[in-house]
């Protein structure tokens, strides 16, 4: 079965009457006599029977899309504003706030699945990613069944769904956690971004254990300061006491200065790791390989020795995040330990590229200037040659951070070549200029270069690098695409790494 289908064909349906019922403040013009099958905030995926959401957006207003959706067989729309002529047969249903109706409709219509499946929500800038899936695999290996819906995809059990945001909008979310409710998942491990947050796309939601990897310099311009960022962050730990569902936790990392701040604003047991002692968690040992780390934790249900096939001072951050919310979860630690051992790591996190290269060539997701700085420390950890780095900037994202990333290159890389990321309506040079307004005072023996094309940028490093390099590529990690001003092409990093060395390895 296509992994797509298990989203489609959805059973549900509700009274239109019940729907009103619970909208504060509607208004209705035509019968609410009729049955809604599916919801949706996108007219180009109505079909027979749904009810329309015209939402109010920055660049696109969905009252415009009204007769679109009444033409495809809406039966119904949830609107701000009446259209001068009503098509004809659609029930509209007025309400001060469509956005606030949504909330309240969405979770309703698909009978609240998120409160009725364990919920575990990661935030924070960087490991989001590498934690949930860790807390998957152990979740699997101790016989339950879990969704994750991340970064790089939606995974309910074995089937895969391509994942487009972080954390996907209010009603396609409570339809993704309604078909992991329907295939009978035990568990929903899930990372919350800031914005998910900040705009409420996960009302509805009962988290059981919430995760708070680490807060570095990312989205200010949607958030405009770090203050900001953080109480978006914090909204994922105040709302833990809400609901009815049993023993409720807190995970923060103590050697990240915000979990202080957030930690008390939250009044469920909380579980701390970090470097230092007093911690829940913390490392007693541990020693970076290129490709695997040996690590021994206490814990607060005995030492863990383990022999990981992931690298990096930052992944043990990620491990012990992991370890505190299976204690919580009351996973035993042998579950916990032969889990770990088996984890192969997360596609564009730290992985190695091996196309017949007499050098080390690591592709990692890295865009912010923790993450940069995190991935070039144990890369120089690995490096008996030159550490090489090619990264850019995103367009139309927080321009304050490209400076300082300009900055922790020039300082942790022996060779540093700005290229462009994804730089969307952005100009790329203009992108490159400001990265590169860290690097102007050079020392010589450092190679700076600038080459716009991310494509040329990565082959220079590839005919230049020598035996015992290694070549950090940051920026884009898993993603295939490039988003241009005008279009959107296919773009792999680790495709050029082994283009490149097609027909050179014989």
């Amino acid at each position: 079965m296509a992994a797509l289908s298990i989203l489609e064909g959805i059973d549900v349906e509700k009274q239109l009457s019940l729907l009103v019922e619970i909208l504060p403040d509607a208004k209705v013009f035509g019968t609410t006599d009729k049955m809604v099958t599916d919801i949706t905030v996108d007219s180009r995926k109505v079909v027979q029977g749904s009810m329309f959401i015209c939402l109010k957006g920055a660049h696109v207003d969905g009252h415009k899309f009204l007769h679109m959706a009444a033409e495809k067989g809406a039966v119904a729309a949830l609107v701000e504003d009446i259209p001068e002529n009503i098509p004809y047969g659609i029930t509209i249903i007025q309400v001060p706030n469509s956005h606030q109706g949504m909330e309240i409709l969405a979770p309703y219509f698909f009978d609240y699945p998120g409160k009725r499946m364990r919920m575990i929500g990661i935030t924070g800038t960087n490991g989001k990613t590498t934690t949930t899936n860790i807390i998957r695999l152990i979740l699997r290996h101790a016989g339950y069944k879990v969704g994750l819906i991340g970064t790089i995809n939606i995974m309910i059990e074995d089937y895969i769904i391509e994942s487009h945001n972080t954390t996907p909008d209010v009603v396609d979310l409570q339809r993704i956690l309604y078909t992991m409710q329907s295939a009978e998942c035990d568990y929903v491990v899930m990372e919350v971004s800031s914005h998910a947050l900040a705009l409420n796309r996960v009302a509805g939601c009962e988290f059981d254990c919430a995760i708070l990897t680490n807060i570095t310099q990312d989205h200010l311009d949607f958030h405009k300061t770090l203050d900001n960022y953080r109480d978006a962050k914090s909204l994922l730990f105040e709302h833990l006491t809400e609901g009815k569902k049993p023993n409720k936790n807190a995970v923060f990392n103590m050697d990240d200065p915000s979990s202080i701040v957030i930690k008390e604003r939250t009044n469920v047991r909380s579980i701390t790791y970090g470097k230092n002692h007093a911690n829940d968690i913390y490392p007693l040992k541990f020693i970076v390989g290129a490709k695997n780390m040996q690590l021994q934790l206490h814990t607060l249900v005995g030492d863990m020795s383990l022999k990981l096939k992931i690298t990096g001072e930052f992944n043990v951050y990620n491990v012990m995040a992991a370890v505190a919310a299976m204690i919580a979860e009351k996973i035993n630690k042998e579950t916990i330990c032969s889990a770990l051992i088996g984890f192969n790591g997360v596609p564009g996190r730290f992985q190695l590229v091996e196309a017949g290269q007499p050098y080390t060539v690591i592709v990692d997701y890295a865009h912010t200037p923790d993450g940069l700085e995190n991935v070039l420390k144990t890369a120089r950890c690995i490096t008996s040659g030159k550490l090489w780095v090619v990264f850019g900037c995103g367009g139309d994202r927080d321009k304050k951070k490209r400076p300082i990333m300009g900055e922790i290159a020039l300082r942790l890389a022996d060779a540093i070549i700005i290229t462009s990321d994804n730089p969307r309506t952005e100009d790329p040079e203009e992108i490159i200029n400001e990265i590169s307004s860290a690097v102007v005072n050079a020392p010589e023996e450092k190679n700076v270069r600038s080459i716009t094309d991310r494509r040329e940028a990565i082959e220079y490093v590839l005919e230049h690098a020598e035996k015992d390099d290694v070549i950090m590529i940051a920026g884009k990690g898993h993603e295939n695409y490039q988003i241009l001003k005008d279009r959107t092409i296919h773009f792999d990093d680790k495709e050029i790494v082994v283009d490149y060395w097609k027909g050179k390895v014989k």
